[in-house]
């Protein structure tokens, strides 16, 4: 059997706002409530699972490949909603699409101040 990534926990000082923060701007399903976790499912079977975390929160990234067409839209939705994105993880190019390896990406932050990513070719590609 391969090793594959199947899910991974992201804490959250409200576990339903962010999961709806994810859903909304990725533009997902409703993340449904599994034990403590809003789960949110990713189009590869890895899915986030949102957990309440008391006290701060540790900063993490998670990064998404997506296609030409999710970019465009998910990058809409970005700019519909007033977030500020940049084209590097260390937020120094503020409203710049990044053309890395061919392709774009983009980093926001979610409420807590996670490192969100997409990217349309894998790192390397």
């Amino acid at each position: 059997m391969s090793i594959e990534l199947n899910h991974t926990i992201v804490h959250a000082s409200d576990r339903d706002a962010t999961a709806a923060f994810l859903t909304d701007v990725l533009g997902l399903p409703e993340a449904p409530v599994y034990g403590p976790f809003r789960v949110v499912e990713l189009g590869n079977g890895v899915s986030l699972d949102i957990v309440a975390h008391p006290g701060p929160v540790t900063v993490q990234h998670y990064a998404c490949l997506v296609g030409d067409d999710e970019f465009d839209v998910i990058h809409a939705r970005v700019l519909e909603r007033g977030l500020s994105f940049w084209a590097d993880p260390l937020h120094r190019h503020h409203d710049v699409i990044n053309r890395n390896d061919g392709g774009r990406g983009l980093y926001w932050s979610d409420p807590d101040g996670h490192n969100l990513e997409i990217i349309t070719v894998p790192y390397g590609g």
